[in-house]
């Protein structure tokens, strides 16, 4: 039996308390973001397949985290400025949430706990390591802008790396293949 991420509770990041009962029936993209991230430049491309496919019930749900060298420091209201003005992010934006260690927000114990292990590890990661970081140990999310594929039951059917972008044909064909399922 798979846990849908339905009746998690979130915060908007207008600060609106909400579950994710509102995206059934949607296939959705849960994203942790950071604004100050060598990887924050992907707003672009995730606001750019949120476009294409929003109409066929593709819903990207942004969470704002800290995790991860400080990379996310401003509050909600900072960085709603920061995606909208320097991205134009239209899809929805949490408010900021921990997606690691021992204060990891539920939703994300869920979905690490449904999918343990990412697909495609890139070169990306291996700089990092060579410039002194510890990769956080499975299951846990990598770093900023790890993507979780949801399906229209709620249920967590693929994982991607960080460095994998949202026009990367891993992300689109799984994400086509979800929104042509019933």
């Amino acid at each position: 039996m798979h846990h849908s991420v339905y009746d998690i509770a979130v915060n908007t990041i207008q600060g609106d308390e909400k579950t994710l009962n509102s995206y059934q029936g949607k296939v959705l993209l849960i994203v942790n973001t950071a604004s100050k991230c060598g990887l924050t430049p992907q707003y672009e491309g995730l606001e750019k397949l949120y476009q294409a496919k929003k109409h066929q019930g593709l819903e990207i749900l942004g969470f704002p985290a800290n995790n991860f060298l400080a990379q996310e420091p401003g509050s909600d209201a900072e960085i709603q400025e920061f995606c909208s003005l320097n991205y134009q992010v239209s899809f929805p934006l949490f408010a900021k949430i921990s997606v690691a260690g021992e204060d990891k927000h539920p939703l994300y114990q869920s979905l690490t706990t449904a999918i343990p292990e990412r697909i495609g590890e890139g070169p990306w990661w291996k700089d990092l390591v060579d410039y002194g970081l510890t990769p956080n140990p499975k299951p846990e999310v990598l770093w900023n802008f790890e993507k979780f594929l949801i399906n229209k039951q709620g249920e967590v059917v693929a994982r991607f790396a960080p460095d994998i972008t949202a026009d990367d044909a891993r992300i689109v064909d799984a994400v086509n293949a979800e929104l042509a399922k019933s």
